[in-house]
């Protein structure tokens, strides 16, 4: 496994215009957020009878459980730590605001307008996203952005 610095470095290879950095700044955390959404909308009966409260007992919380300890915390324990406020922040945003309105109809909402900013990021910087050459650079993003707003 390559090491968080490995990993900033050859993230970094493609987030050099201070634009596309700006835009990652909001995007990256905005697709986090509506991806933990989207898991937060599946339904999650069966999860009920194991986890005492909502804002657990739903897909997100388990695929973040699984993220953060094989991923976040195997990289960086100040990652993981950065990364895991980040997602106690989403999950209980996230149920709070399907309270509302239709989680589902606002995180596939949310998605698709941060990815397009992020596209338009990588067309002004004129470098691919960095997913194309391996898809763990889609959670390596969030703990860049994190990494970057919330302490070295």
């Amino acid at each position: 496994m390559k090491t968080l610095q490995q990993w900033f470095d050859s993230y970094a290879v493609s987030h050099q215009n201070p634009t596309n950095i700006s835009i990652h700044f909001i995007c990256v955390p905005a697709i986090f957020f509506s991806v933990v959404g989207l898991f937060m909308a599946i339904p999650s009966g069966v999860l009920s009878t194991f986890l005492p409260h909502p804002i657990i007992a739903n897909w997100a919380f388990v695929v973040l459980v699984v993220i953060l300890v094989l991923f976040y915390f195997r990289l960086s324990v100040k990652v993981g730590i950065q990364m895991l406020l980040f997602s106690v922040f989403c999950l209980i945003l996230n149920y709070y605001i399907g309270q509302y309105i239709s989680i589902l109809y606002f995180s596939i909402a949310l998605f698709v307008i941060a990815w397009i900013g992020q596209f338009y990021g990588h067309k002004v910087e004129g470098q691919k996203p960095s997913f194309i050459d391996d898809l763990q650079f889609l959670l390596v993003g969030p703990a860049w952005v994190m990494y970057k707003l919330f302490g070295k």
